[in-house]
C-alpha cells in the first residue's frame, strides 16, 4: 500500500509530466506560426523588391510593438515581448533580402550591443575600426546601414560624428538610447594586480571619480573603443580594460570590479545611418544642420521660426566648420517630421537666415 507521501510525490509528477506536454503542445503550435508569418513576409518581401521598395520600415515595426503591448495582459513583461519580436522581425528582414549593418568595432563594443538591439540577430554586422570607415562603408553600398555613437547622457556629442555629417550625403533612420555600464576588466580579476588601464576616452571619462578613488595613479592609455582596450588587456599580463560585461566573455577575462561608472544613469544615443527616407509615425524626431550669416543676432533669428512655430527643441550643439575660424556648425533635433506641414515650413522659414542649412534626417523617436 502506497504511503501518503508516495501519493502526493506521484500526483505532483504526475502534474509536471501534464504541465510539460501542454508546453510542448504550445511550444509545436508557436513554431508553426513563426515559420507562417516568415512566409507571408517572404511575400511581402518579394512585393517591395518588384516595387523597388526598402526592407527596413521603422513605422510598421513600431506599429507592431505598440499593437502587442497594447494586447499584452501578462504574465509576460512588455520589454520581453520587444524582444522577442525583434527577433522574429529581424528574421522577417533576414529572408526578405539578407542585410549588412556597419558598426564602429571591434565586437562587443556598445556600438555593437545598440546595433544588435535594434536589427536582432540575424544581419550580418560588419566591425569598421573608425566612425569614418562606418560612412564609408554604408556611402559605397557595401553595407545597407550603419550604427555609430552620437552622445552621451554624462560626456555629450560624439565630435567626431557630427562632423563626417557635414561630408556626407547619408540621413539618420533612427536612434537607438543604450544603457552604458562599465566594468573593470582583466586577466586575473585582481584589482592588486593592475599597472594599467586601457579604455576609450569617453568610458574613462565616464569612470573619473571611481578610478581616482581605488586605483589613484594607474596610468590610463586610450584605445579606439573599449572592446579593443578589452582585446588588448587580454593579451598583457598586469593590464585591465574599462569595457562591457559582453567584451568579458568575448575575451576570456574576468570582472574585477562591475558597474563603476560614476553615475547610474549613463546613457548613450546611437543613429542609424543610411539612404532610406523614413515615413511619418507620429512621434518622430527631426535632426538638422545650419551655419549662420555673419550678423548680429544670426543664430537667435535662425532659431526664431522654431520657437514661433511652437516646436519642442531638444538639442543644440555647435561645431567648428574647421574651414573659416571662429565659425560655426548648428545641430538641432526638434519634435516632428518634416513632412508635418508645420515643420517643413520652419525649416524653409529657417533658410534666409543660415548660410548652409541641411535637414540630416526624421526619424521615429527611440523608447527611452
Amino acid at each position: 500500500m502506497a504511503l501518503p507521501e508516495e501519493k502526493t510525490r506521484s500526483l505532483q509528477d504526475s502534474r509536471i509530466l501534464e504541465a510539460r506536454k501542454a508546453i510542448d503542445d504550445i511550444d509545436s503550435k508557436i513554431l508553426d506560426l513563426i515559420n507562417k508569418r516568415l512566409l507571408h513576409a517572404r511575400e511581402i518581401g518579394r512585393v517591395k523588391h518588384d516595387k523597388g521598395g526598402k526592407v527596413l520600415d521603422n513605422q510598421r515595426e513600431i506599429e507592431i510593438m505598440d499593437r502587442l503591448i497594447s494586447l499584452n495582459n501578462g504574465p509576460v513583461r512588455d520589454d520581453t515581448i520587444i524582444q522577442i519580436f525583434q527577433d522574429i522581425i529581424s528574421e522577417s528582414r533576414e529572408i526578405q533580402r539578407p542585410q549588412k549593418v556597419s558598426y564602429l568595432g571591434p565586437q562587443a563594443t556598445f556600438t555593437h550591443i545598440a546595433a544588435m538591439s535594434h536589427f536582432g540577430r540575424p544581419p550580418s554586422f560588419l566591425p569598421q575600426t573608425s566612425i569614418r570607415d562606418v560612412f564609408t562603408e554604408v556611402e559605397k553600398g557595401a553595407s545597407a546601414y550603419g550604427v555609430v555613437p552620437a552622445e552621451n547622457s554624462i560626456e555629450g556629442a560624439v565630435n567626431h560624428t557630427l562632423d563626417l555629417f557635414f561630408e556626407s550625403d547619408l540621413k539618420v533612420c533612427a536612434e537607438i538610447y543604450q544603457s552604458i555600464s562599465h566594468d573593470l576588466l582583466s586577466l586575473t580579476g585582481d584589482l592588486n594586480k593592475i599597472e594599467k588601464i586601457y579604455s576609450h576616452p569617453q568610458a574613462f571619462g565616464q569612470c573619473r571619480k571611481w578610478l581616482r578613488r581605488y586605483l589613484p595613479g594607474i596610468p590610463l592609455e586610450e584605445c579606439s573603443s573599449t572592446a579593443r582596450a578589452a582585446q588588448r588587456a587580454s593579451e598583457e599580463d598586469g593590464t585591465a580594460a574599462i569595457a562591457s560585461s559582453a567584451a568579458a566573455q568575448m575575451y576570456k577575462l574576468l570582472v574585477a570590479e562591475s558597474g563603476i561608472q560614476d553615475f547610474a544613469h549613463n546613457i548613450t544615443r546611437f543613429l542609424v545611418i543610411g539612404n532610406d527616407e523614413t515615413h511619418r509615425t507620429g512621434k518622430d524626431k527631426t535632426s538638422i544642420m545650419f551655419a549662420t550669416i555673419h550678423a548680429p543676432g544670426a543664430l537667435h533669428m535662425a532659431l526664431e521660426p522654431i520657437a514661433k512655430a511652437g516646436i519642442n527643441m531638444v538639442k543644440l550643439e555647435s561645431r567648428p566648420t574647421k574651414h573659416e575660424n571662429w565659425n560655426y556648425f548648428f545641430f538641432v533635433d526638434i519634435e516632428g517630421h518634416l513632412k508635418d506641414p508645420k515643420v517643413k515650413d520652419t525649416f524653409n522659414s529657417m533658410q534666409e537666415f543660415c548660410q548652409y542649412l541641411k535637414c540630416l534626417g526624421s526619424y521615429p523617436k527611440a523608447r527611452e
